[in-house]
């Protein structure tokens, strides 16, 4: 249903609203409820000290129709369905037409509704007697209400660094800074309907650890699909959006399966094993795989250079074998036109499908593209030198 939603999103209202006559709005309404938790981090707000409890009720609309879901949130978690206990205040109810609030999750940035959700807020009867003569109202009575219009109005997406840090993974923190390049490189794309596959889903052999990564590619890409493959079995791992992968990626075979199922990309990250080996392996056969004008990111190549660890080598910079020697391989492919003479290099079948790369420090990009804008002064110089008055070449 979560696809469903997406697709009919990027369509328009008519189509969301035929997305929902067919399932009914009930077997449609877990999906966008279920996305505006994940991306309000009502977690966050139970874990602050002295901040009381809150709850709020979400209420989506159809045709005459309407379907509720509790919120409660306190120093025991976050309850869904039901309240942790019975509460001092009663809730606030948030209601919006299913439609808009799909189009709100998923839907171009241009689609979402500048009127926002409806908000009913506790009696007056109820709350004033309350804020003039006391208890003070828990500071999540208001926190948890403005988490989940925020996310509804889509007013101000969190950047990359704030969300890898939210969800635990080490793509920024003491072991690596790669995420103010990864919004550089992947910023156009965050409000359309992408793929992003990341080889390497995390937490070794433990099937529930892990998945940081995916699960922040998720909220940057509200729109987006999220696969992870591991070498591991990580379903249990799996939310919408999020779906894990069992493949080894130094077997072309078993991620061609995957790539067939699941692609094509638009992004592909291999953050796995970062032998080199595999790394070239995965890049090879998958880059076909990605779409044009799609971007591939291999991280970690420090794994190139060292023996320990990753089997890498520091003899030869420039061999081809190591993942570094290989990507400096397709540097001289954006230049292919260029070559004077035939047997300079070998041509390799990516030199018309680069169109450009980006070295950061272990981190590089690969974008796909046509790479044939030709090369008239070689071209001139490789067929009648005379012309620009040089000599002819041996």
């Amino acid at each position: 249903m979560t696809h469903a939603l997406i697709a009919a999103a990027d369509r328009g209202h008519a189509d969301v609203a035929a997305t929902v006559e067919k399932a009914g709005l009930r077997g449609v309404a877990a999906v966008p409820i279920n996305e505006m938790l994940f991306r309000a981090h009502l977690d966050e707000l139970a874990a602050l000290d002295d901040a009381g409890e809150g709850s709020l009720v979400i209420t989506l609309t159809h045709g005459g129709e309407e379907t509720s879901v509790l919120v409660s949130v306190g120093p025991g978690g976050v309850e869904i369905g039901k309240a942790a206990r019975p509460a001092e205040i009663p809730p606030t109810v948030i209601v919006q037409g299913v439609c808009e609030a799909a189009l709100a999750l998923y839907g171009p940035p241009e689609r979402v509704s500048s009127a926002g959700p409806e908000i009913r807020w506790p009696s007056p009867h109820t709350m004033v007697p309350r804020l003039v003569r006391g208890p003070a109202v828990p500071r999540l009575f208001h926190a948890v209400v403005q988490r989940v219009v925020h996310v509804l109005e889509r007013s101000r997406p969190a950047h990359l660094t704030e969300l890898a840090v939210r969800h635990g993974t080490d793509k920024w923190g003491f072991l690596h800074q790669y995420t103010q390049h990864y919004e550089r490189h992947f910023g156009h794309l965050r409000d359309r309907p992408v793929r992003i596959c990341e080889i390497g889903v995390g937490g070794y052999g433990d099937p529930r650890a892990g998945g940081g990564s995916l699960s922040m590619w998720k909220e940057f890409f509200p729109r987006g699909l999220v696969y992870g493959v591991d070498i591991a079995d990580k379903r249990a791992l799996d939310r919408p959006r999020i779906t894990t992968v069992r493949a080894d990626q130094s077997d072309p075979e078993a991620l061609r399966s995957m790539a067939e199922e699941f692609g094509p990309f638009d992004i592909i990250i291999d953050d796995g094993s970062h032998m080199s080996p595999h790394v070239i392996t995965s890049f090879r056969t998958l880059f076909p795989y990605l779409v044009e004008d799609g971007v591939y990111a291999v991280e970690d190549l420090h794994g190139s250079y060292w023996p320990q660890l990753f089997e890498g080598s520091e003899d030869d910079l420039n061999d081809p074998a190591y993942t570094v020697g290989f990507l400096k391989q397709m540097v001289d492919g954006l230049n292919h036109e260029e070559f004077l003479k035939k047997e300079t290099r070998v041509a390799r079948p990516t030199d018309r499908t680069i169109k450009g790369m980006h070295f950061y420090h272990n981190l590089a990009f690969i974008e796909k593209g046509r790479n044939e804008e030709g090369g008239p002064i070689a071209s001139v110089l490789r067929e009648a030198p005379e012309i620009l008055g040089v000599e002819g070449l041996q």
